[in-house]
């Protein structure tokens, strides 16, 4: 059984940075397809950057595109999510997930395509 623990989170003005780590334990992710999501208050949960398990390809949502970069390091069994340019609208909790059924270079936008999720980690940008 996959676990993942999400960091990194904070509060954070408008314009800058952080970079969100997703840990995992109890088994290696090294070849599974991986996201990020977010969910902000009153909302639906969202998709935000994927990347496949050979970590060649990846994928954005519009809204983070050119902002935000999602990588992998297969070494410690564990996913970044960079996040530049922060903006108030970013302001959510931030899940990642982990998808142990689909093949390595695969990659998902949805979040029913993955099986393991992190508690969440609660990110807050001031204007």
């Amino acid at each position: 059984q996959v676990h993942l623990v999400e960091s990194g989170g904070g509060l954070v003005q408008t314009g800058g940075s952080l970079r969100l780590l997703c840990a995992a334990s109890g088994g290696s992710i090294r070849s599974y397809p991986m996201g990020w999501f977010r969910q902000a208050p009153g909302k639906e949960r969202e998709f935000v950057a994927a990347i496949s398990g050979t970590g060649v390809r990846t994928y954005y949502a519009d809204s983070t595109k050119g902002r935000f970069t999602i990588s992998r390091d297969s070494g410690t069994n564990t996913i970044y999510l960079q996040m530049n340019s922060l903006k108030v609208e970013d302001t959510a909790v931030y899940y990642c997930a982990a998808d142990g059924t689909s093949a390595s270079g695969n990659i998902y936008r949805t979040s029913g395509a993955y099986d393991y999720w992190g508690q969440g980690t609660q990110v807050t940008v001031s204007s």
